[in-house]
């Protein structure tokens, strides 16, 4: 083994190491907004909420310090890259294609409505409760 691997190792056994206290402070944190909220209740909702913006920020800043959170982040950059290549429809496509599932829809809604029909009267028919 080389030096280079060596010391990739020892920083992802110190990174795995820490996880647990990093998630247990995420946690701590997000406990501690919720009872403070709580017992600050008659402080403006405003100053509450800006806190708690605050609190929810620093905990996701630790939580992406996690390796998990580290994943969690690259496959969110990786989505965004591929959002930016989606060809989105225009207008006209959009409106054309919303008619074509409308129009679709009322004619299965047709279709089942008469089928519905004929074999409530060949049940009735059958059943002798209908003339």
């Amino acid at each position: 083994m080389n030096q280079q691997n060596v010391i990739k190792i020892q920083n992802t056994e110190q990174a795995t190491r820490f996880n647990g206290l990093k998630w247990t402070m995420v946690a701590l944190l997000v406990i501690g907004g919720i009872v403070a909220n709580s017992y600050y209740s008659n402080v403006a909702w405003a100053l509450r909420a800006a806190a708690g913006i605050v609190l929810i920020v620093f905990a996701l800043l630790v939580a992406v310090q996690t390796s998990a959170g580290q994943l969690f982040w690259s496959f969110a950059k990786g989505a965004r890259v591929e959002l930016r290549k989606v060809v989105w429809p225009t207008r006209q496509e959009t409106i054309q294609t919303t008619l074509v599932v409308v129009a679709m829809v009322v004619v299965a809604a047709l279709i089942l409505w008469g089928l519905d029909t004929l074999f409530f009267s060949l049940v009735g028919w059958v059943t002798g409760q209908r003339g």
